[in-house]
């Protein structure tokens, strides 16, 4: 499924913030997904993480398994 996905650096996800661009993107273990059309992540924002960035180390405190990136697509694989 992730083998055709484009690849994008960390600086390439950090402008799909929500804030520069309307595209609100999201890592988690090393895959990209689009979280623009949840209503949780408006304006780049959910509780206290933000949108643009790896959240793989951040899940572990959410109130939620990882299965929530089931909701949405995946666009990229993180580059390391």
């Amino acid at each position: 499924m992730t083998d055709s996905l484009p690849s994008f650096s960390k600086s390439m996800l950090a402008r799909r913030n929500g804030q520069d661009r309307p595209e609100i993107w999201v890592a988690y273990q090393g895959v990209i997904y689009d979280v623009s059309v949840s209503r949780l992540w408006k304006n780049g924002k959910h509780y206290e993480h933000w949108a643009g960035q790896d959240l793989t180390d951040e899940l572990k405190d959410a109130p939620h398994s990882s299965k929530v990136f089931e909701r949405f697509p995946a666009v990229g694989i993180l580059a390391i």
